[in-house]
């Protein structure tokens, strides 16, 4: 079928007529590779008769085998929205779905939901990014690793779609600035690919790569009856889909940030990696975010240069790819990181502040009570009944976890990104192991000492306990053991710290103010003209 044949059969199918339901009217969406008509109570998507190179629905079987395919991948995370593969029959003017004769073109039935329930509709809400944090992570842990002998997510697998990417763009534009900024980008891609070479190979190797959606954004996820939805899975080519999960999952994040949305990504990035355990993810992820960018600028740019758009539209189409060329050259640029630690007695509130930092800030956020856990194997709200020195909590343990803490954030800094570790911190021989990290890695340093009396942490663990759904098992036995063994803030600690006494009313714009000046303050501040503090709430540093 032709371009102009598929337009005269859209048309037809625009008629209440050719469906076998009733139908008031039929509503008909366009994009760069299909259209999708709204009729009814359901949604029919018709695949574009194209051959772009990174896909192919150039011949009827090829439309067909991809339209079973659509259904089968969208059925893992959308199972009520892919109902069936539809076939179009009688003739190109007197269309009738799923009717009888020569089969004229095969569509994928889908049951309608309102536009307005699409994250890309609505305000994206903590609690929503919690969810759908969760909800990934769960599908990623589900899905089995790509095999071995099948070359997905090789680093030459990785790095030619990017490549792609860019040739697409090009061979659609004029302007030599804007070709100077995709140069720019390639030459950026390609030194950063030499240098995460090791890491894709070992990130495959270790089972990372398995069949993602390959196109999760906010447009194509839908919030229906308070059921998060994720639709339009990537079926045309496989290797867009068996990916890293990293790449997966830096689409998401760069779509919320290209709205400012930088809390809503942050939240998300956090919840996620606190789920899967996988901070290694954060190597690749603005080498990722790079890609996803160009994605979209690339779907824009063909969108652009399609002949059905009126001027007007054309015109805000290449707006939009403007500023996602942009965000891309943004994700290349580099600053210094910075490390913090909250440390306090149990019941002191450094899981609460840091909860509220790392969505103000860009930090990522590595909580020992998780990670201790994690080291046995344990979800984060199991419960072991664990006493003093016994259980998971014996003396090797804790030792162990706080060698995990600094491993990660040790490879959290080299990735680029700040990292704030919350524990007790109660020998400064540990605070000290992490400064010198800091140093290593010429990293912006502070201490945030939580601290409140000693009555007021009691009645916080006990109603904490009472409640049962904070990770945390520390009793009043532990509290008062850890009390009495503690070790204050030295000297030379105190002028890196910012104190905070939790049983009094802070403001938590004054801690970010108090946080930012104590940064601003460090002695070899001067050498970084990036140090002055960290970045504010609308930075798109990573």
């Amino acid at each position: 079928m032709s371009q102009d044949d598929l337009s005269v059969l859209i048309d037809a199918l625009r008629h209440s007529r050719a469906y076998p339901h009733a139908v008031d009217g039929v509503e008909h969406i366009e994009t760069h590779i299909s259209h999708v008509l709204l009729a009814g109570d359901y949604a029919y998507k018709f695949k574009k008769p194209l051959d772009l190179g990174f896909l192919d629905f150039s011949t009827l079987e090829r439309r067909r085998f991809y339209c079973e395919e659509e259904l089968r991948l969208n059925r893992r995370l959308a199972p009520e929205l892919y109902l069936d593969v539809v076939t179009v029959n009688g003739t190109l003017e007197a269309p009738r779905i799923a009717g009888t004769g020569p089969v004229l073109e095969y569509g994928v039935r889908m049951r309608r939901f309102p536009q307005s329930a699409l994250l890309d509709r609505q305000p994206v809400t903590p609690e929503l990014m919690t969810r759908l944090a969760e909800h990934i992570a769960d599908f990623h842990a589900s899905l089995p690793p790509a095999a071995p002998d099948t070359g997905f997510g090789t680093p030459v697998r990785v790095l030619a779609p990017m490549l792609e990417n860019l040739t697409q763009i090009r061979v659609r534009l004029e302007d030599p600035e804007v070709l100077a900024r995709l140069d720019v980008l390639e030459t950026w891609i390609r030194a950063r690919f030499e240098t995460l070479k090791p890491v894709i190979e070992r990130r495959r190797v270790e089972g990372f790569v398995r069949e993602c959606h390959g196109d999760m954004h906010r447009g194509n996820i839908a919030l229906v009856e308070d059921r998060i939805l994720i639709f339009d899975a990537i079926e045309f080519n496989p290797s867009l889909r068996w990916i890293d999960t990293a790449s997966e999952i830096a689409f998401l994040i760069m779509d919320l940030e290209q709205e400012g949305a930088y809390g809503a990504a942050r939240r998300f990035l956090n919840r996620y990696l606190e789920l899967s355990g996988d901070y290694g993810a954060l190597a690749m992820l603005d080498f990722y975010k790079v890609y996803r960018a160009l994605v979209r600028a690339k779907v824009l740019m063909i969108r652009s240069r399609q002949d059905d758009l009126r001027p007007e539209e054309a015109a805000a189409i290449r707006d939009d790819f403007a500023r996602y060329l942009e965000l891309a050259l943004s994700y290349t640029q580099r600053r210094r990181c910075h490390l913090l630690i909250a440390c306090g007695l149990p019941g002191s509130g450094k899981s609460r502040l840091s909860y509220r930092l790392r969505e103000a800030l860009p930090l990522i956020h590595l909580r020992s009570d998780v990670e201790r856990k994690r080291l046995f194997g344990l979800g984060e709200l199991a419960r072991t009944a664990s006493s003093i020195d016994q259980g998971i909590y014996f003396p090797r343990a804790t030792e162990w976890t706080y060698d995990r803490l600094h491993r990660l954030a040790d490879g959290i800094l080299a990735s680029g990104y700040d990292v704030l570790v919350d524990a007790t911190f109660l020998a400064r021989h540990r605070r000290e192991h992490f400064a010198a990290l800091a140093r290593r890695h010429r990293a912006g340093f502070a201490i945030l000492a939580l601290e409140a009396p000693l009555e007021v942490l009691r009645e916080r663990v006990v109603r904490r306990l009472a409640r049962g759904r904070d990770v945390s098992e520390a009793d009043l036995s532990v509290l008062e053991h850890q009390y009495a063994s503690r070790q204050p803030l030295s000297e030379q600690e105190h002028s890196r710290a910012l104190v905070i006494d939790t049983s009094r009313d802070n403001a938590f714009s004054e801690i970010l103010d108090r946080l930012h000046a104590l940064l601003a303050a460090e002695p070899n501040s001067a050498q970084d003209a990036h140090v002055g503090s960290l970045p504010d709430e609308s930075s798109l540093a990573p």
